[in-house]
């Protein structure tokens, strides 16, 4: 029986309640000191995955309203998909599926996009592509109302909903906020390359959520208390992932009451996606469809400190494509 886009979001907005009484995360519980309270040694470490850079082919914008038409063509500007991943990679694809809600909300990544990208892996003969995120709402409930879930699945991807297990303690060298903390470590164990694929939004405590701010979903624990140091986490953050790509979704921007929205009027078309090697520039840019400057974001000029990238997007002379 179909349903109208109404009845849709109140069924979508029951579930995500629902899930926040029963969900919750298990992680809850964890503090930094790990779930025992006693302080543990970080075993884990994260590598550099990031590629080779080449001069001006390190930031692409493409305009337009086909998402998986806009993706290729902005990494084939970067040089193709063939330059981030190879014949035997194996790759993790981090959306933003945060919350429990409907694609056409762009809280959450859209779905289509993420299958154009777990398709492109495969194409470039990627061994296996994980698709993975820490929700705020039940895990189940976000992969599968957002629709990242089965696109995902259906392109061929390992989809990996958290679980206890999954989280292993890690510390940040030289970070004064990631040290001991429950990181989702198991969907990266085997992984050699890293792309994330996220929607620009306003954020009620960042000013805008893009793919620095992204990587929160890989972190278990108590972690809102880091929105107390917000502009450090999300640096800190961006320290601790090196992706090999990052995708950022303006095609339509959660323009206000982000990070969750809610309506349609949430949102302001830009007919715009990037795509770029350098997250701290790629954010850089994506604050420009939120009416902001780069300066406005403090977190950009705290993740180039710690090396994490450039945030004068300017110098990187971006490609721009229609």
């Amino acid at each position: 029986m179909e349903i109208s886009r109404r009845e849709f979001l109140i069924r979508a907005a029951k579930a995500g309640a629902a899930a926040a009484v029963v969900g919750g995360g298990a992680y809850a519980i964890m503090d930094k000191n790990g779930p025992t309270g006693q302080a543990q040694e970080s075993v884990i470490k994260l590598g550099d995955y990031s590629v080779k850079p080449v001069e001006g082919k390190v930031l692409s914008v493409v305009k337009g309203d086909d998402r998986s038409a806009m993706a290729a063509k902005a990494i084939e500007l970067l040089g193709g998909i063939g330059r981030f991943v190879q014949k035997g990679d194996r790759v993790l694809v981090k959306p933003n599926a945060a919350f429990a809600r409907a694609p056409f909300l762009c809280a959450t990544t859209n779905p289509a996009l993420v299958g154009e990208v777990v398709r492109l892996c495969y194409s470039a003969g990627a061994r296996e592509v994980i698709v993975t995120d820490n929700p705020i709402n039940d895990a189940s409930s976000c992969f599968a109302i957002s629709g990242i879930g089965k696109a995902a699945a259906g392109a061929g991807a390992k989809v990996m909903i958290p679980r206890d297990s999954y989280f292993s303690p890690y510390t940040l060298e030289g970070g004064k906020l990631i040290v001991d903390w429950p990181i989702l470590w198991e969907p990266m164990r085997n992984v050699n390359k890293v792309i994330s694929v996220v929607p620009i939004k306003d954020h009620h405590r960042s000013v805008a959520s893009m793919s620095m701010k992204g990587w929160y979903g890989l972190l278990g624990g108590r972690r809102n208390i880091f929105h107390q140091d917000i502009n450090t986490i999300i640096a800190e953050l961006a320290a601790m992932v090196r992706p090999t790509l990052v995708i950022l979704d303006g095609v339509e921007v959660m323009a206000t009451n982000g990070p969750t929205g809610g309506s349609t009027s949430d949102l302001r078309k830009t007919r715009t996606l990037i795509a770029s090697c350098d997250q701290v520039a790629g954010d850089a840019y994506g604050a420009t469809l939120l009416g902001l400057e780069p300066n406005q974001l403090l977190y950009l000029q705290k993740a180039q400190e710690l090396g994490a990238g450039v945030a004068d997007w300017q110098k990187l002379k971006p490609i721009i494509a229609s």
